[in-house]
């Protein structure tokens, strides 16, 4: 074996240890939740009652204990979930709460998207260009710049401390257009002429040449967008003020002040819709980041 050879060699054995080491540290908390739910509250409060034990409402002190971290149960039980899916229906509500608002968000943005990048994808125009460059300007932005305008606005049309004020906001997102924008661009203008010349309309050639296509592209996004406002938490804070609407990433918070055993309970029930995601649409958000428009990136 050549010395270059060797180097590759090495150089790709210690990629693969630091990404092994980072995969387990990042996965590391998620089963330390998924493990702990099982857990009894004896079991809880013996492992973490140092933590527990200085946790208080009006104030919060460094732990002088070490924190028992396990990652096995000693014995398994479903008590945490039989409380939160039977006892406890505000987690529950909470859960659809978060569902009502994060599925038409995706939905419909994906919608709009799909409309708006054919546009910018098919037709060419200085007025057209100063429309995208705003919308990049827009993405850009964080959501907090954004906030106050959209408090203003929702305030003006009457819908503060509603669901609207966070959907309407959500389905006009810039950041799928800007995405699916992109994968349109790389599709041959050959496709297009060929179906034109076959006689077919816009609206065939954007359902039947473009969107099979993007099918990789909008499984990607749709994920992201699913993903980014699951677990959004300024929105729901600023623009809605009674908290049985909140979704449940803003209830977590409060979880924890009580038994922290339902915290874990709720913890891994709520991580349940995106790690499926995650799970059954790997291959599509794979596609979706490597190919684009049917064309190799």
């Amino acid at each position: 074996m050549s010395a270059a050879k060797r180097k590759k060699r090495v150089f790709t054995i210690m990629i693969t240890a630091f990404a092994c080491v980072a995969a387990v540290v990042f996965l590391l908390p998620t089963v330390l939740t998924i493990a702990n739910s099982f857990m009894t509250s004896g079991e809880i409060s013996a492992n973490y009652g140092a933590m527990l034990g200085n946790m208080t409402d009006d104030e919060k002190t460094y732990i002088s204990e070490d924190v028992n971290l396990k990652f096995i149960p000693d014995k398994v039980t479903f008590s945490q979930y039989e409380s939160v899916l039977f006892r406890n229906p505000e987690y529950l509500l909470k859960f659809w709460n978060s569902v009502i608002l994060t599925v038409p968000i995706t939905l419909f943005q994906i919608a709009t998207a799909i409309f708006a990048s054919y546009g910018f994808s098919r037709y060419q125009g200085k007025l057209k260009s100063i429309i995208f460059f705003m919308y990049v300007i827009l993405m850009l932005m964080p959501y907090q710049v954004t906030l106050v305008p959209n408090f203003l606005v929702a305030e003006k049309f009457g819908i503060l401390n509603t669901r609207w004020a966070i959907i309407l906001p959500g389905i006009f997102s810039p950041f799928s257009v800007f995405l699916l924008t992109k994968a349109m661009r790389r599709i041959p203008t050959a496709y297009t002429e060929a179906a034109r010349l076959d006689g077919a309309n816009e609206l065939q050639i954007l359902f039947k040449v473009y969107l099979p296509l993007c099918k990789g592209a909008l499984a990607s996004i749709a994920m992201l967008v699913f993903i980014d406002y699951w677990n959004m938490v300024e929105q729901p804070l600023v623009l809605m003020n009674d908290s049985d609407m909140h979704p449940l990433s803003v209830f977590l918070s409060q979880i924890n002040t009580g038994d922290i055993g339902l915290a874990f309970a709720v913890g891994t029930i709520y991580m349940i819709p995106t790690i499926l995601m995650f799970l059954y649409g790997e291959d599509y958000l794979v596609e979706g980041i490597t190919y684009s428009g049917g064309i190799k990136g």
